[in-house]
C-alpha cells in the first residue's frame, strides 16, 4: 500500500495497473482486480489525509483536492476500462488466428466447451450479458475472450460487450477502493474488505453463468 501510495499520481501507476489488466486475461491468476481497488482506495485515502489535517489555513483546500482527487479517479477507470478492453481484443485475435489449436484446447475441457457454446449462442442472439457477467468471474474474461475468438464471432458482435464488461468492471473496482478509502482510510482493512467484495461479486457472476447449464442438466 505504502509503495502505491507513493506512485499515486504519476504515470507509473496507471502504467502497473494496465499492464497487469492487459497480462490477466492470458494469466488469470494476476491481482489486477486487487491493483484497481488498492490504488484506488489509496488516492481516497490521501485526499482525507490532505483535506483534514491543514486546519483553517486551507479552508478552500477541499475544492481544490476534490478536483484533483476526481480527475484521479476517472483517470484510473478510464485508464483500468482501456487496458481490459485492450487485452480482450489481443486475446479475442491471437485466438481467431490459431482458431483450431485453440479449439483443440478448449475440447479437452468440458467447461470450457459449454461456456464457449453459451457465449455463442448469447451472441447470436444479440445479447452479450454473459460477456459482462463473465467479467466479473474468476478466469471468466479469458473463456469469453478466447472463445469468441476461436468461434470467429465478428468484431462488431464482440467489441461493444467488452467495452461495457471492460467499463462495468473497471467503475466497480475502483468504486470499492475509492468509498473504502474514503470512510476506513487507507489501510490494508479497507482494501481487505473491498476485495472481498470484488471476490462476492466474481461468485454471484460465476453462479450465473453456470446456471444455463444446471437448468439443461435437469
Amino acid at each position: 500500500m505504502e509503495s502505491l501510495g507513493s506512485l499515486s499520481g504519476t504515470p507509473w501507476l496507471y502504467v502497473i495497473v494496465s499492464l497487469s489488466i492487459l497480462l490477466d486475461v492470458f494469466v488469470p491468476i494476476l491481482p489486477s482486480g486487487v491493483l484497481v481497488i488498492a490504488a484506488a482506495t489509496t488516492a481516497a485515502g490521501t485526499t482525507a489525509a490532505g483535506t483534514t489535517t491543514a486546519g483553517d489555513a486551507v479552508a478552500m483546500a477541499p475544492s481544490v483536492h476534490g478536483g484533483t482527487h476526481l480527475a484521479e479517479i476517472i483517470s484510473l477507470v478510464v485508464c483500468a476500462a482501456t487496458a481490459s478492453v485492450l487485452g480482450d481484443m489481443v486475446a479475442y485475435r491471437l485466438a481467431w488466428r490459431g482458431g483450431d489449436r485453440f479449439d483443440r484446447a478448449i475440447g479437452r475441457s468440458r467447461r470450457l466447451t459449454a461456456a464457449q457454446e453459451r457465449l455463442g449462442a448469447a451472441l447470436t442472439r444479440g445479447g452479450g450479458g454473459l460477456v459482462v457477467l463473465a467479467r466479473f468471474a474468476p478466469a471468466g474474461r479469458s473463456v469469453v475472450s478466447l472463445g469468441a475468438g476461436v468461434a470467429h464471432r465478428t468484431v462488431r458482435e464482440f467489441l461493444p460487450w467488452s467495452a461495457l464488461a471492460g467499463l462495468a468492471w473497471a467503475a466497480y473496482s475502483v468504486s470499492l477502493g475509492y468509498f473504502g478509502g474514503h470512510w476506513l482510510g487507507t489501510s490494508w482493512m479497507s482494501t481487505a474488505l473491498s476485495v472481498v467484495a470484488l471476490f462476492a461479486a466474481g461468485s454471484a457472476a460465476a453462479y450465473l453463468v453456470r446456471r444455463p447449464e444446471r437448468r439443461t442438466a435437469h
